[in-house]
């Protein structure tokens, strides 16, 4: 496995492990990755890959993924949070594919997404599911707190899931 920049071929294997995550929430509701009430269209999907691939290509942004057997396993993506006076808050997204998470994977990719981050931006933030414990430790580990709550920030058949905030400042 390694960690490498993203590129344009990575937009179908990149897509097909998102687009495998809404059969994933069916067997497992609690999973912990916020999702569209239907999946997107391969236009949006393009829309979405065009932008993260043009930011982290013009230097605003960053985005790697893993490789594994010549193939993306998994993306770390920190978006700039706004305007001009949030410019220095990144907003990061990790997914890794099923089967491959728990292998360090995620772990590789938020350190590969983090040390291309300092010096474009001072602080990166993240939100997680309050119940998704294994990516919380992950993110304490990395350095990432918690700064507060959202109860109830996600409403999943019916059942709602607290969503934590949490931010780590670069030095």
């Amino acid at each position: 496995m390694r960690i490498r920049e993203l590129q344009w071929e990575d937009f179908h294997p990149l897509v097909e492990n998102y687009l495998a995550l809404y059969e994933e929430v069916k067997e497992h509701p609690d999973l912990g990755i916020s999702l569209f009430p239907h999946p997107p269209t391969v236009l949006e999907e393009t829309e979405w890959f065009a932008r993260v691939f043009k930011s982290a290509h013009s230097g605003s942004g960053v985005a790697v993924v893993a490789e594994e057997n010549g193939r993306a396993v998994g993306l770390c993506d920190v978006q700039p949070k706004g305007p001009q006076e949030t410019r220095h808050v990144g907003v990061l997204g990790i997914v890794v594919a099923r089967g491959q998470r728990g292998r360090g994977i995620g772990r590789a990719l938020m350190q590969g997404a983090i040390d291309r981050c300092r010096g474009k931006f001072e602080l990166v933030e993240l939100s997680v599911f309050e119940n998704n414990l294994p990516a919380r430790r992950l993110y304490e580990s990395m350095g990432f707190r918690t700064w507060g709550t959202l109860p109830k920030g996600v409403k999943r058949n019916d059942r709602y899931i607290n969503l934590v905030f949490m931010v780590s400042e670069l030095k």
